[in-house]
């Protein structure tokens, strides 16, 4: 590629992908509604977008519709996973590829609702599974890629939320991992400014995830929980106080996990919350604290919500 770059232009290869990728895209789109797997120029796209690096930066208002046209629910299951892998792998290092020249935000509108959240729609079958792994992935890089802003992210919070909460059920692990860790993200970014109605509807669903096969699913779902807490405003607190509450008992339970990791991890998410409620949290824990095999945790929680409660 430097010989061949070092005869068209004189640069190297990157010159060489830079004077080529846009007009190679548009070529490769004439014939997109054809593809299938299986086709030449599904390949041909594939090493292009490889190893084209921050030339793909130029090539967004190519790029971008050429995804989203092969990334539809009806177009060639295996060729959509194909696609999604290669976009998750662009979007892990958006700075030197899609977002090499800090636009990827302008075409973030599109890749969320006409990329990203049909493909995180539920469909039977292993392939249509991997799919939702794949998007999930697509999800997680495009969260990390610190190509966003706050407010983006709020707004992609706002889109997939819902089915990112969906996918917490998958039978694959990294599915859910990843799930809870972008979750995690998203909570932290709101700042606790998430509508009530949707806000509640969050930690029911990492809840269930305590009680996952993978001790890193419950770690990940731990920590996400911890932060839910956190999110819940001094000033907006009885709206939320029969779940927080719910969510104490339910948390206690898993105190007396026989995994020390968990117990460590449950710890951690009662004394982030400790503070909302503290009495009704006392009370709770001096009504299990007998039932649990070891009282140890129990009496760790017990002395840090009595230290931080005001000197009678």
């Amino acid at each position: 590629m430097d010989a061949l770059a070092a005869v068209d232009s004189g640069g190297d290869s990157q010159d060489l992908y830079r004077d080529h990728t846009g007009p190679l895209l548009e070529r490769l789109a004439a014939s997109q509604h054809d593809w299938t797997v299986h086709s030449a120029e599904l390949q041909q796209f594939n090493v292009l977008v490889t190893h084209a690096g921050p030339a793909l930066g130029e090539a967004l208002p190519r790029l971008v519709p050429l995804l989203r046209s092969c990334l539809q629910p009806a177009r060639d299951p295996q060729m959509r996973l194909k696609l999604l892998s290669a976009l998750s792998r662009l979007l892990l290092g958006a700075r030197g590829t899609v977002d090499s020249r800090g636009q990827l935000h302008s075409y973030l509108d599109t890749v969320v609702k006409d990329i990203l959240a049909p493909n995180l729609q539920w469909h039977a079958g292993r392939t249509a599974t991997a799919i939702r792994t794949a998007a999930v992935s697509c999800v997680w890089a495009l969260v990390g890629c610190e190509a966003l802003s706050a407010a983006q992210i709020l707004d992609l919070q706002d889109t997939l939320m819902p089915q990112v909460l969906s996918t917490l059920e998958e039978d694959s692990q990294m599915t859910r991992l990843t799930s809870c860790r972008i979750i995690n993200v998203f909570l932290k970014t709101s700042g606790g400014v998430i509508d009530p109605d949707k806000f509640v509807k969050i930690y029911p669903e990492l809840l269930k995830r305590l009680n996952d096969i993978s001790n890193d699913v419950r770690l990940a779902a731990a920590s996400a929980l911890a932060t839910w807490l956190e999110c819940v405003r001094r000033d907006e607190k009885t709206l939320y106080q029969s779940d927080v509450q719910f969510l104490y008992r339910e948390l206690l339970l898993h105190l007396d996990d026989p995994e020390g990791t968990v117990q460590d991890a449950v710890l951690g998410v009662l004394k982030a919350g400790s503070a909302l409620f503290p009495d009704a949290l006392l009370r709770e824990t001096e009504a299990v604290i007998h039932k649990h095999r070891s009282p140890a945790y129990c009496e760790q929680l017990l002395q840090h919500v009595r230290a931080a409660l005001p000197a009678q």
